[in-house]
């Protein structure tokens, strides 16, 4: 997971925010790898972004 979400680079450091930051980045790479297409996780996540029918299918799987 670090090498799609970058972690390295993240600057969330201060009280609670980083444990907060992990479960929102689980929770939604958790969605987007059971999206039903044969793409990369990067790739989806990219697409995701991109494409507001692919994120719908992504959340409502």
């Amino acid at each position: 997971m670090d090498v799609v979400f970058r972690d390295d680079e993240c600057r969330i450091r201060k009280k609670n925010s980083p444990a907060n930051f992990a479960t929102v980045k689980h929770m939604a790479s958790d969605l987007l790898r059971a999206a039903p297409h044969k793409h990369s996780l990067r790739l989806k996540r990219k697409l995701a972004g991109w494409d507001d029918q692919f994120i719908y299918e992504v959340i409502t799987a």
